[in-house]
């Protein structure tokens, strides 16, 4: 088996003093391969495992199939750790590993890279946005209404990430600034006719425990907006996707009881009452077509009731700037 080092700098203003101290000159001979400071093999954007592989990562998620090989196992570690590993061609424990190892120093002062920041312009009514055909004008999410009607589009279990409601990859960042063209990779993993039942009908997500947890990717919030996703039910919520839910106009509501989730099923009719006043109260009253009630837990603050009931963030500063 052999043993492949890439290396990833953390920015431009690394990769700068790499090549001005003469260290990247020294990776380069080692044989070690240099990638572009970007957020890439760690969403599957190149240098992506074999097909049941093994890839050993300083970075800081490895969720599975987020290096783009779903088959692949990806082990997080230090620096130190990966480095030594790569030199043995084996997973090491630099503590044990015999080798003469360096500490590097922090360098004294970074380089700015001031010359990435563009000013605003002085005169920004005369400012003409230039669009290509794959940038499109980003979606504003609908003002919260009193009664919401939908579909159970889909039920989910516990630990559902970011990565299983919008995937990464090769295929779908290139489309970052195209929702409508990336909402057609929303949950294609657990279910591919999920994007069409959803813009044909509209609805609600159903799920279990910590939903949205690992990456805070703000287009997993906004493809569902996108989509016709009025709420997200779930028995808990990771809190930064909780966070970018509210943004994008995505009320997130939660079960009191557990036999409530149980009670819910894929393809439901159902009923929120009396939204608005609703999140006042932190309640919702959620009825299935049958006419069994639900009892979900609405607790917002003040700012993210402000924000839901204008349709999300974008649709909140538009509505105060007009």
């Amino acid at each position: 088996m052999g043993c492949d080092l890439a290396i990833n700098p953390g920015s431009r203003q690394v990769l700068y003093m790499l090549a001005r101290e003469g260290d990247l000159a020294d990776i380069i001979s080692s044989g070690a391969r240099l990638l572009e400071p970007a957020c890439g093999p760690c969403i599957g954007m190149g240098y992506a495992p074999p097909s049941g592989g093994v890839s050993l990562r300083s970075y800081n998620r490895n969720f599975r199939g987020r290096c783009g090989t779903p088959s692949a196992e990806v082990y997080l570690a230090n620096p130190l750790t990966c480095a030594v590993s790569a030199l043995r061609g084996a997973l090491t424990d630099p503590r044990g590993s015999g080798m003469v190892l360096h500490w590097p120093e922090e360098p004294k002062k970074f380089p700015s890279d001031a010359v990435i920041f563009l000013p605003p312009s002085e005169d920004p009514e005369s400012v003409k946005v230039m669009r290509g055909p794959n940038i499109r004008p980003v979606p504003l999410g609908k003002p919260l209404e009193g009664t919401i009607r939908g579909e159970v589009l889909l039920k989910l279990g516990d630990d559902v990430s970011t990565d299983d409601i919008l995937p990464a990859g090769a295929y779908v960042l290139p489309l970052r600034s195209n929702v409508q063209e990336i909402s057609k990779f929303t949950f294609s993993r657990i279910d591919p006719s999920f994007p069409e039942r959803a813009r044909k009908a509209g609805g609600f997500v159903v799920a279990g425990r910590n939903y949205g947890q690992g990456s805070s990717r703000e287009h997993a919030a906004i493809a569902p907006m996108f989509l016709g996703v009025r709420a997200v039910i779930a028995k808990s919520f990771a809190r930064i996707h909780r966070s970018n839910l509210i943004n994008w106009g995505i009320l997130p509501l939660e079960f009191e009881r557990d036999e409530d989730y149980e009670a819910v099923g894929q393809g439901d009719a159902l009923e929120l009452r009396e939204v608005l006043k609703g999140i006042e109260e932190g309640q919702i009253q959620a009825v299935l077509a049958d006419g069994r009630h639900l009892r979900l837990r609405a607790q917002l603050t003040e700012r993210e009731r402000k924000l839901l009931r204008a349709g999300g963030l974008l649709a909140y500063a538009k509505e105060k700037l007009t």
